[in-house]
């Protein structure tokens, strides 16, 4: 496996990949390519978006990293980070996630980032543990989401 930079021609299999966790876990979410471009690819505040591949150039998941801005659609803090992962199903379990977030840490303190929020549905088991299993924290629950924060750090 390894990681590289997203580019708008990763936007189709990164759209088959939300495609696939709706279809395995049932959470209805926009996933067209046009949406994956516009949210991930190319949105203006955005810090990184990483892909995973296999070997044979597979996209197996992604995650993307931006810097909250003023009225920011999760309440995440202006000047923190707000981070999105998404791997595929077939994928889970197998190290994806922690290469991501690896390239995400490092680019959050490339760009000066202090904290990162993650905004997870309630019921999503496997995205809370995710999460908790880097070290995020969580720091307030709201509508059936739990925002976790993680504390960017050298160290």
């Amino acid at each position: 496996m390894r990681t590289r930079p997203a580019v708008t021609g990763d936007a189709e299999a990164m759209s088959a990949v939300l495609r696939a966790i709706i279809a395995a876990y049932g959470r209805e979410r926009p996933s067209d390519p046009d949406f994956v471009l516009a949210t991930y690819i190319a949105h203006p505040d955005r810090v990184a978006c990483t892909v995973a591949l296999d070997d044979a150039g597979t996209v197996l998941g992604f995650q993307s990293l931006r810097r909250a801005r003023p009225g920011d659609p999760y309440g995440t803090p202006p000047g923190w980070g707000s981070i999105g992962t998404h791997v595929a199903p077939h994928a889970g379990r197998k190290g994806v996630g922690t290469a991501l977030f690896a390239v995400t840490r490092q680019a959050a303190l490339d760009a000066g980032i202090d904290r990162i929020d993650a905004a997870i549905a309630a019921n999503n088991a496997l995205g809370l543990a995710y999460y908790g299993a880097r070290g995020f924290e969580t720091h307030r629950t709201e509508n059936d989401v739990v925002h976790k924060v993680y504390t960017v750090s050298e160290g």
